[in-house]
């Protein structure tokens, strides 16, 4: 799901874990950082309900074996549950993923046993993290919150000048949840995130309305339904389609920025605007670009410019991270490995607030990444320079910090590929007081933890307990 080579998980696991306690175990002083692991409902359901688990309600006996095998879980460490109705959120089959199929009183059975457990935190992603909440999901979410007495927290709250009442709403929900004691937080991110589009492998284009069909086509019948002047007409209505919702921010054909290419027809494109290279031809853009693409036989990298970079939308996510109801973050750094590159969103922040648009103190950016995290999953003696607490800290230079150019690079197991962009100005990284990065390299140190719920974590408790 999401970008995650299949070739990397078979190669890079042995797969002889038979537990979530056991996988926790396999991990332990084999990490750099610390790190802390949620409970995948998903994983829940497949493991009691087998293939049923996609599309078909629990019984109460697979209900009992999910609570069980969730409170196992817990008690070996997990700091909590994870679960999503996202429409988005499809199997390698193309399928709903399993907690899809969950009823409320399935999901907030669990979010019961979630709260039975000390130093628990829930994750909850619904169709109305993309578009806007409706009355149900925020009652839902405040509910979830309240049967576990534990904070929820969503992602991701995008922010977009052009869409000013989603914004409100969005917001809203967190508010109307405070208002009956529960805790919901919503994970927004502080930079503007690199999204790769491509004709060839799976992308946010398949989403739009009848794109699907087309691009799920063998190559060479795709590539001859790409130079049908009809067909071309369809996708284009049916990127322009209101059923496009969310996705039609993806569908800004003439803003798409040329990556690499792979013909010696688009030799000199790279860089450039299609809407550029459109009226250099004198050519109209969609089919500017889909000629471009055409050329190198589909593989031509795309880079969407952001729609939403205006000084208005920058101005509402200052709003925003002021609220008490976010927090910053969500970028997805483990997933989308071949479409995004979320993972250098901390050091570009930095640099964006102490070289760039300057929109928030230095002070307060490092706040908001480190100890705002750490009181809202109860991390205990971390996320702050004080006596008693864990060494963990990161030393940079403020006229260097920053990233690289985003590139791929084949370093997965299976030689599986991902996006990554280097950091700058980190002069050096200390986990539990020893150094894993010394002037910008990494040590061969492992002194990261697996911070487990109880253990390393206390209870954070929400304003209705």
């Amino acid at each position: 799901v999401e970008g995650m080579p299949l070739e990397a998980l078979e190669n890079g696991l042995d797969w002889s874990w038979r537990s979530f306690g056991s996988w926790l175990e396999r991990l332990d002083g084999r990490t750099a950082v610390n790190a802390g692991f949620l409970v995948g409902h998903c994983a829940l359901r497949r493991t009691v309900m087998g293939e049923r688990a996609v599309g078909e309600r629990a019984s109460d006996d697979e209900l009992a074996r999910m609570a069980s095998l969730l409170a196992e879980s817990l008690d070996a460490g997990a700091l909590g549950l994870s679960t999503s109705r996202s429409f988005t959120h499809s199997d390698g089959n193309g399928d709903p993923v399993p907690s899809r199929a969950a009823s409320e009183d399935e999901l907030l059975s669990l979010c019961d046993v979630t709260g039975r457990h000390a130093g628990t935190t829930l994750e909850f992603i619904t169709d109305g993290c993309l578009h806007g909440f409706k009355e149900p999901e925020v009652d839902l979410m405040a509910r979830m919150s309240l049967r576990a007495g534990r904070p929820l927290n969503w992602n991701v709250f995008t922010i977009d000048s052009k869409e000013p009442d989603r914004f409100e709403n969005q917001l809203r929900a967190q508010e109307l949840a405070a208002e009956r004691g529960a805790e919901v937080v919503a994970l927004t991110m502080p930079t503007l995130v690199g999204l790769t589009m491509s004709f060839l492998t799976y992308s946010p284009i398949h989403q739009l309305p009848g794109w699907r069909e087309v691009l799920s086509l063998p190559l060479a019948e795709r590539m001859k339904a790409l130079r049908d002047p009809e067909v071309r007409g369809r996708l284009l209505a049916g990127s322009r389609s209101p059923d496009a919702g969310v996705f039609a921010r993806v569908a800004d054909f003439p803003n798409f920025r040329i990556g690499e290419t792979f013909s010696e027809a688009n030799a000199g494109l790279t860089g450039r605007l299609v809407r550029e290279i459109a009226a250099e031809r004198g050519a109209d853009d969609f089919d500017t670009l889909i000629e471009i693409v055409l050329a190198d036989e589909l593989r031509t990298v795309l880079w969407p410019d952001p729609p939403d970079n205006d000084a208005d939308s920058w101005q509402l996510r200052v709003q925003a991270w002021e609220n008490p109801h976010t927090l910053l973050g969500g970028s997805d750094a483990g997933a989308h490995l071949d479409r995004m590159c979320g993972a250098p969103y901390t050091t570009d922040f930095l640099a964006d607030c102490l070289r760039g648009r300057k929109l928030w103190p230095i002070e307060r950016a490092v706040q908001a990444l480190t100890d705002r995290p750490a009181r809202l999953f109860g991390l205990r003696e971390r996320g702050r320079i004080a006596p008693g607490y864990h060494a963990d800290l990161v030393l940079f230079d403020p006229e260097t910090i920053g990233s690289g150019q985003i590139h791929e690079r084949s370093d997965l197991p299976g030689d599986s590929a991902r996006l990554f962009a280097e950091s700058t100005g980190i002069e050096r990284v200390f986990v539990n007081g020893a150094a894993i990065v010394v002037d910008g390299r990494p040590t061969d140190a492992l002194p990261g933890r697996v911070l487990r719920s109880g253990r390393d974590t206390d209870t954070v408790g929400i304003r209705g307990t």
